[in-house]
Parts: structure tokens; C-alpha cells; sequence
């Protein structure tokens, strides 16, 4: 599950914030974070709403002041809602709410392995928004894949534009 995380936070978060200045980059590291529990087996702290609001409050905090380091570390809490959101855990109440519901964990599967083979759908979706991204966002371009290596921002005509 890494196309899956990485194509769709990519495109849903173009679409919905418009904005030219955004990191990308950062959204998709974001999104891929809670993927780190797969060792655990079971959702844990970061397919949690908990993570995600923790996140950016502290990112608030940390960054007062600083417009432009808040404005690439925003990325990390807007991809951990990402993950959520395209993972589906807020279907298990337990996981989602955490703490809220009390301190103990969902003993449900995490989602990346209780989907089994419908892992392999939804790479090939993740593959086909990033198909999908390269084209509308110009993307195409040596110059503008260069760019958005480097800063994270997809070319701003483009994004303008859809």
C-alpha cells in the first residue's frame, strides 16, 4: 500500500486546496506515515484522529511567527487526515476515536492487511491518479518533474486551472 497513499493524497489535496505554494512532497510522507504500524498489526496512535489534530497543533505552536516553515510542515498533519480518510479506519470507532473511547487499542486489523488482495485495486487506482497528476499538472516535463522534485509545488498554471 504505497501508490495507493501517494497518488490519491497527491491528487485530493491538489484539487481541494488549489494552492500553488504547497509541499506535496511533505502531504505524501504524511500520508505514508501510519503505515509504520503495519509491525503492530492492529491500529495504533497514527490511525487515530488523535495523530492528526496532535500533529497540527503542534506545528501551529512550533511555527509562530515562521509563515513559510509552517507552511511545508502543515503538510505532514494534512497527510496523516489523508491517510485516514483514504484508509477507511473511521469505520472502526475504536481505532478512530482513540483516546476518547478509552485508552486501549482496536484489536481489529489494521486496514492494510485486513483488505488482502483488493490492495492490489487500489495500488493500481494510486498509479493511475499519479498517471493522472503527471498530465494535468503539466507534469510531463522534464523542467517541471525537475521542480516538483526539489520543492514539492506543481506548476502554477496548472494548477490554476483545473
Amino acid at each position: 500500500m504505497f501508490f495507493w497513499f501517494v497518488g490519491c493524497s497527491l491528487v485530493g489535496v491538489a484539487l481541494v486546496f488549489s494552492s500553488p505554494a504547497l509541499d506535496h512532497r511533505v502531504v505524501m510522507v504524511g500520508a505514508l506515515l501510519p503505515l509504520t504500524e503495519i509491525v503492530f498489526g492492529e491500529p495504533r496512535v497514527l490511525h487515530s484522529l488523535a495523530a492528526p489534530v496532535a500533529a497540527l497543533v503542534v506545528v501551529m505552536l512550533a511555527t509562530r511567527g515562521q509563515r513559510l516553515r509552517r507552511r511545508w510542515l502543515l503538510g505532514i498533519p494534512i497527510g496523516l487526515f489523508m491517510h485516514l480518510l483514504l484508509d477507511g479506519i473511521w469505520t472502526d470507532t475504536q481505532a478512530f476515536w482513540w483516546p476518547v473511547g478509552g485508552t486501549a487499542f482496536s484489536d481489529a486489523r489494521i486496514p492494510e492487511l485486513a483488505r488482502g488482495r483488493f490492495n492490489v485495486v487500489l495500488e493500481l487506482v494510486g498509479i493511475g491518479a499519479l498517471v493522472w497528476a503527471s498530465r494535468a499538472y503539466g507534469l510531463d516535463t522534464t523542467q517541471a518533474r525537475r521542480t516538483f522534485a526539489r520543492t514539492g509545488r506543481l506548476p502554477r498554471q496548472s494548477a490554476e486551472g483545473l
